[in-house]
């Protein structure tokens, strides 16, 4: 099963507004374990970009500046995304955000029906707790140190992390792997089909020796039970 995480940053919270993406990231998850392939883009949004988003990311309008438009790189993305789950964390916005994107240079929306929500999957799981990235990643364990800002592949290789301890962690699926990764076609079909080398059968059989010796021991032993079994059989 071929699924993507992604995150998204933009210049603020609405793009009905003018609001515009600047970055994307995404991982590739095979039944649940990372592929080891990404998708990272960044955006040149055509407008400044406001201080309190800058704050959050760090993504400037002089750093923007000189990136490609959403446009001139799309055919890449959707290449990536083929037609699998897309996982995100307040999906909706992520969603809108990048469907927003797909409209301005006349491409079909992303369906809704491959929407993969991991905060109403963590409200579902802990009702009345924090549900926000940091907080989850708190309670599973996962390290965040590294994450001085928001960055859309640094955010996505958290989430990756996140959505395999809220879906059951790393032993899902085990007894499926083997066939989905198959039909994948990917490097992990490749592991798991190896041909292993065939080793001889081993010889337990005893020696003219060893049958001697045991025989001999044998005649030393005192009305063995089975002696007596047998007669009184």
């Amino acid at each position: 099963m071929r699924e993507i995480i992604f995150d998204t940053e933009t210049t603020g919270f609405d793009p009905a507004s003018g609001d515009r993406m600047v970055e994307i990231g995404c991982i590739e998850l095979i039944n649940r374990v990372a592929s080891g392939r990404t998708f990272h883009a960044y955006y040149n949004p055509q407008r400044d970009m406001p201080p309190a988003a800058e704050a959050v990311h760090g993504l400037s309008t002089n750093f923007l500046k000189d990136k490609p438009l959403f446009a001139a790189g799309v055919e890449p993305l959707l290449a990536f995304l083929e037609d699998s789950p897309l996982v995100a964390h307040n999906a909706r916005f992520d969603f809108g955000f990048l469907n927003h994107e797909l409209k301005l240079c006349g491409r079909p929306p992303v369906s809704m029906d491959r929407m993969i929500d991991t905060v109403a999957i963590a409200r579902t799981l802990h009702p009345g707790a924090k549900h926000s990235l940091d907080a989850l990643c708190t309670r599973y364990g996962i390290d965040r140190s590294h994450r001085v800002k928001h960055g859309a592949l640094l955010d996505a290789e958290l989430l990756a992390q996140l959505y395999i301890e809220l879906t059951g962690g790393r032993q899902i699926g085990l007894g499926l792997a083997r066939e989905e990764a198959k039909e994948s076609g990917g490097a992990e079909h490749a592991a798991m089909t190896q041909v292993r080398p065939v080793r001889p059968a081993r010889v337990f059989a005893a020696s003219a020796a060893e049958l001697e010796r045991h025989g001999a021991f044998v005649a030393t032993l005192d009305k063995p039970l089975w002696l007596e079994e047998a007669q009184t059989g």
